[in-house]
């Protein structure tokens, strides 16, 4: 009795699963992207964001910086969010941003190769030029869902 519903319990068993995980949505995984040509350059200084610009968290001035390079997305879907880390170092080997690794972000990235950049504040007492290491990016195929305001309902 015991085998009889052993043998034909299985393969309903085994087809009901095949089905199930056939309707799967597709798996959004975190996708890696290259980045090459990487430079920082200082804020033109007729930029606005260049201006008066302070340290986080003090009255420290700093200088305005501009970190630009080229994202190779080698996969085959767009990438959306992607997120940039990698570590800044002045002159002398001194950490410009310590305990910080994700140094900005890229909204969208094409299949293929496509110019990026990102502004950076650095304590004007820290020497240029700086030096850019062990950069890298990864995002994701479709839209990630943000944070929300609090009266903001999830339906919308």
């Amino acid at each position: 009795m015991i085998s009889l519903l052993r043998t034909r319990l299985f393969p309903l068993l085994v087809i009901s699963c095949l089905c199930f995980l056939s309707w799967m949505p597709a798996a959004h995984a975190l996708t890696q992207i290259d980045l090459k040509d990487l430079v920082a350059e200082e804020c033109p200084a007729d930029a606005a964001y260049a201006e008066n610009l302070t340290t986080s968290g003090s009255s420290m001035s700093a200088t305005c910086y501009l970190v630009k390079g080229t994202a190779v997305n080698n996969s085959a879907k767009d990438i959306v969010d992607a997120d940039i880390f990698g570590r800044i170092f002045d002159a002398e080997g001194n950490a410009v941003m310590k305990n910080r690794y994700r140094l900005g972000g890229i909204e969208y990235v094409p299949m293929g190769e496509s110019p990026f950049s990102f502004r950076i504040s650095v304590p004007s007492v820290q020497p240029a030029p700086l030096r850019l290491e062990k950069f890298k990016a990864s995002g994701f195929a479709s839209k990630v869902r943000r944070f929300q305001e609090w009266n903001q309902s999830i339906d919308e």
